[in-house]
Order: C-alpha cells, then sequence, then structure tokens
C-alpha cells in the first residue's frame, strides 16, 4: 500500500496542486471537496495521466460521521494516511456586526474549526501509533488580524491557529508535524478568486499582477512548500509561516 496524502479541499487551486503534487512523490493523494464532481474526477485523471495515484471523494465536512468514515474507509482501503492538508476555507465576505447571522457565525466555525478538530481526533491516534505523520493547515490573515466585517472569519481561523498551536503541543513530541500556514496574499486560483471576482475581473487581475508579473501567489509553488513541510527533518520542523508575494505588503505593516 502507497502512503496517503489527503487533501481536505481540493479545488483547482492549492488543494488540488498539493495533491498533484505529493502523487508526484510516491503518495496516493485521497482528494476531497463538496460539490462539482465533474471537476473533481478531470484532477484525478490528470494526475493519472501524470503516473500518479489518486482518488477523489465528495464530501460534506459539517456533516456527522463523514470525516470520521472516511478516515476509517482510506485506512481499510487505499493505505496510511502519512499526510492530511486541511484546505477548507470559512470565508463568508465581508459582513457588518447586524447582517451576521448566528447560522453564518457557526458555519465558519464548523468548517474552520470544528472540521479539524474532528479531523485531528480521527487523525492523530493512527499517526501516534504509527510515531509519524504530518498535518498541514492552510490558514489566512485574518488568524491573526480581525478587520471590520471579519467577525465570523477572523473568530474561525482564530480558532484555527489555536487549535493547531494546542495540537502541536500534545502531538508533537509523539512525532506528528503540525504546520499552520498563513496565506497572506491572492492566490491564483479560478475557483476562489476567479468566482469572487468573475472570469472578466479574474483575468484582468491575473494580466496586471499574475502571470510573469508574479503578484499573485501560484498554487503549484504553495504546494512546493506543502512538500518540504512534509519533508523536514523534525530537529527542525516548522510549526508556523505566513507565505506572501514578494510585492505584497506583510499583513503587520497594514
Amino acid at each position: 500500500m502507497k502512503p496517503v496524502c489527503l487533501v481536505i479541499g481540493a479545488g483547482a487551486g492549492i488543494g488540488g496542486n498539493a495533491g498533484a503534487r505529493f502523487a508526484t512523490e510516491g503518495y496516493h493523494a485521497v482528494l476531497c471537496r463538496r460539490s462539482d464532481q465533474p471537476g473533481l474526477k478531470k484532477l484525478v485523471a490528470s494526475i493519472q495521466a501524470d503516473g500518479g495515484d489518486a482518488s477523489g471523494l465528495l464530501l460534506n465536512a459539517i456533516q456527522p460521521e463523514t470525516i470520521e468514515n472516511m478516515v476509517e474507509n482510506i485506512e481499510k482501503d487505499i493505505g496510511p494516511i502519512e499526510v492530511v492538508i486541511y484546505n477548507l476555507g470559512a470565508q463568508i465576505g465581508d459582513r457588518a456586526l447586524a447582517d451576521t447571522s448566528y447560522k453564518a457565525f457557526e458555519m465558519g466555525w464548523r468548517i474552520a474549526t470544528q472540521g479539524l478538530f474532528r479531523v485531528a481526533s480521527s487523525v492523530c491516534p493512527l499517526m501516534e501509533n504509527r510515531g509519524r505523520g504530518t498535518l498541514i493547515v492552510t490558514s489566512a490573515t485574518a488568524a491573526v488580524r480581525g478587520n471590520a466585517g471579519q467577525h465570523s472569519h477572523a473568530a474561525a481561523m482564530g480558532g484555527r491557529r489555536m487549535l493547531c498551536q494546542s495540537l502541536n503541543a500534545e502531538f508533537g513530541p509523539k512525532g506528528i508535524h503540525v504546520a499552520h500556514v498563513l496565506i497572506d496574499g491572492s492566490v491564483d486560483a479560478p475557483d476562489t478568486l476567479g468566482k469572487m471576482l468573475g472570469p472578466e475581473q479574474f483575468q484582468a487581475l491575473r494580466e496586471t499582477r499574475g502571470l510573469e508579473h508574479d503578484g499573485l501567489m501560484l498554487p503549484a509553488k504553495i504546494a512546493d512548500t506543502y512538500l518540504h513541510l512534509a519533508q523536514q527533518h523534525r530537529s527542525t520542523w516548522t510549526h508556523e509561516m505566513d507565505l506572501r508575494s514578494f510585492t505584497d505588503l506583510a499583513w503587520w505593516n497594514h
């Protein structure tokens, strides 16, 4: 059985590229997303066409038992989960407090924090028994800075960051590498930034800041960084890092 890289939140951006990158290193990439079965099949087929092993699952991460059952089935039918990339976003857009419903606020927490907790609860004991494993968590600037209109997102991502620290404190000494990666900038991803802006505005942004300008963060390069994290020697583990384009102002200077 090949080792498994489980990607939760495998769209055409960071998640999909990370799965493809790990597949080139001999992992079986299990790619999970909430919807778009045709897009998921296309991504899996692309990895397989390049000689890698991959499979895809539609997963609603906030439904009871979905994560837990998925982990159990992967371990039984595919192989040991050596790497987990938790890449679910929880952005609901800028909303004033009065426009942020209890349901919307809770949804951000369920996706960003409770979902990660359930993944860790399912996977970390298995990794502990094997004495190794890596949990890479994609995060956002909101984890360290709460802006106006970001009540749900900042609270959810701040909780995600603290959960990563607690997981690291407990499981780091047991051989499990927990890395919190703060994405401090815009990612050149058609199914996140592209959907938010619309095709015309997204393409205009790519032509002015992205492509050869390197002003948008490239998912394939983020995937390279994720692979580096998974391959780090335990004497020099990175537990938190922030990534941004060379042209972007760091979050602490805003």
